[in-house]
């Protein structure tokens, strides 16, 4: 009898075979407490198959694809800076330091940081000392990417 439940466990002819020995093994509990024994996995060529849905016959006509022409990209609203000319050694190449004064976000007390940048100064006008404004633009070489929108002050 142990035979015969093994073999169907192992392979399930049928499933109401499967469904009645399991009820039956649940209804009446051993006295002895075995662990229940895992039951083998089916072969793969006896599992059962999973369909593919198809695709249903469309009775309408298709509509033709029609490409819509791409909208005026407009540019984002460019950075501006104001700083100081630290450096104009460079031919078109001024750098500029930029002070950042900001609360601290937890602390409240007031952060002094500053930011050099590299701008492009095509005319070579600017000196050292002078209060500039810059603007920032596409990548001109390895660091520039600001370039001299106008000098605000002159160093005096």
């Amino acid at each position: 009898m142990a035979d015969e439940t093994e073999n169907t466990e192992a392979l399930p002819a049928d499933p109401e075979a499967e469904t009645t020995t399991e009820t039956e093994s649940e209804a009446t509990p051993s006295a002895s407490a075995e662990p229940k024994r895992k039951r083998k996995r089916l072969p793969r060529r006896l599992r059962p198959q999973k369909t593919r849905r198809r695709r249903a016959a469309s009775t309408g006509e298709r509509k033709p694809i029609v490409r819509e022409p791409k909208p005026e990209h407009e540019r984002g609203r460019r950075q501006e800076r104001r700083g100081v000319v630290v450096s104009d050694a460079m031919d078109k190449t001024i750098v500029v330091k930029v002070d950042v004064i900001k609360a601290h976000p937890r602390y409240k007390k007031v952060v002094r940081r500053s930011v050099k940048f590299h701008a492009h100064d095509e005319r070579n006008a600017a000196k050292v000392g002078d209060v500039v404004r810059i603007v920032e633009t596409r990548p001109l070489s390895a660091t520039k990417r600001w370039r001299l929108a106008e000098i605000v002050e002159e160093a005096k």
